[in-house]
């Protein structure tokens, strides 16, 4: 599966002057973790992350520290003076499966889509999740409109994601069905009789 099958478009994407508490605002609204950071012609140029703007935007409360915080002075107030600037990315035609595993292995909870360094949508985890969790019925009912299209002629189900392909009329179409069924979003794995 690409990533453009999945990601959300457009992104909701702030610039570096966007105050922090608009900045918050939009992260409540959309409820999305992270904003990619655009400059005037829609290119990245870094992103901000719920850990960013909070860091900065929860203050000590006097009241339950009885000492005074050491950050007075220090408000910033736009997202410049909280975003990071080095911000990993996938293009649309990534697989899905590597923009995954760069959010495992990084610990981050969406990446920007980029088109020639535009922004074109962001895919998350919980993008990822959305679609994993499509109800094996929907993800049967594509399986054989697809496969029918295509003119392959075999028999499908599908139980908790895994699609059991069986009864071939012409075995020489189990590598296009394996293909078909493969790009259906919930479609966890693709087995045949063995």
């Amino acid at each position: 599966m690409l990533v453009k099958e999945v990601m959300t478009s457009p992104a909701i994407t702030i610039t570096a002057g966007t105050s922090i508490k608009d900045a918050l605002t939009l992260l409540d609204e959309h409820h999305v973790t992270s904003l990619p950071v655009i400059d005037s012609r829609g290119h990245l140029v870094g992103i901000v992350n719920e850990a960013d703007l909070l860091r900065h935007a929860v203050r000590h409360d006097a009241r339950a520290h009885m000492i005074l915080d050491e950050r007075v002075g220090e408000n910033p107030s736009r997202i410049e003076d909280v975003m990071s600037q080095l911000s990993m990315t996938v293009t649309g035609d990534s697989d899905l499966s590597d923009a995954v595993e760069l959010m495992n292995s990084t610990a981050i909870k969406s990446v920007p889509v980029v088109d020639y360094g535009r922004v074109v949508g962001v895919v998350s985890r919980s993008d990822v999740v959305h679609l994993l969790a499509r109800s094996d019925k929907h993800i049967h009912r594509e399986i054989q409109e697809l496969l029918r299209s295509a003119g392959v002629q075999c028999e499908v189900s599908v139980d908790g994601g895994v699609a059991r392909i069986e009864k071939f009329e012409d075995p020489a179409q189990w590598r296009v069905a394996e293909v078909i069924v493969g790009s259906v979003p919930g479609v966890i794995s693709v087995q045949f009789p063995g």
